[in-house]
């Protein structure tokens, strides 16, 4: 596996992926509007030679939220290498924080979040309920039939 920048040539390649895991290129976290996500600053990773991940930050006065962190081949570790990326990018910029967004229902990223290092911080009961109103194609129901309602924040210690 090979981590390395975001490249113009992987933007198709990105917005299809985005779309097919969030159901669309825009990312709704913590009420902000993320569009486009797509043509984010971030990594690719790739096995043999194809992509099969990405991780896209946007960067906010010496901060980072990590915005979009999707893989289509889960258990090679391609999100572990994406966020170990993403911290040494932090740390080399020194960023003061690094922090992401993610959901009730998305129980297996929660178990890598914690086990990589990163710590949570917040839970926003009705999040999700909310950002319904910005993103309407927001599923009720997410990974494993779990009710989609809330939003759980991340940081990594930097």
């Amino acid at each position: 596996m090979e981590v390395r920048r975001v490249e113009p040539d992987d933007r198709e390649w990105m917005a299809e992926a985005i779309a097919s895991a969030f159901a669309s290129t825009t990312i709704i976290s913590r009420g902000n509007v993320h569009e486009r996500t797509e043509e984010l600053d971030g990594f690719v990773v790739e096995n043999d030679g194809r992509p099969i991940g990405c991780a896209l930050w946007v960067e906010i006065e010496g901060d980072g939220e990590l915005v979009v962190l999707v893989t289509t081949y889960r258990g090679a570790g391609a999100g572990t290498a994406l966020l170990e990326a993403v911290v040494e990018f932090a740390r080399a910029n020194t960023w003061k924080r690094l922090w992401l967004t993610t959901t009730n229902d998305n129980t297996d990223a929660i178990r890598m979040y914690q086990r990589d290092g990163w710590e949570w911080v917040a839970f926003h009961r009705e999040a999700v309920t909310e950002a319904r109103k910005l993103k309407p194609e927001l599923p009720e129901l997410g990974n494993h039939g779990i009710a989609l309602r809330h939003e759980i924040v991340f940081e990594y210690p930097l």
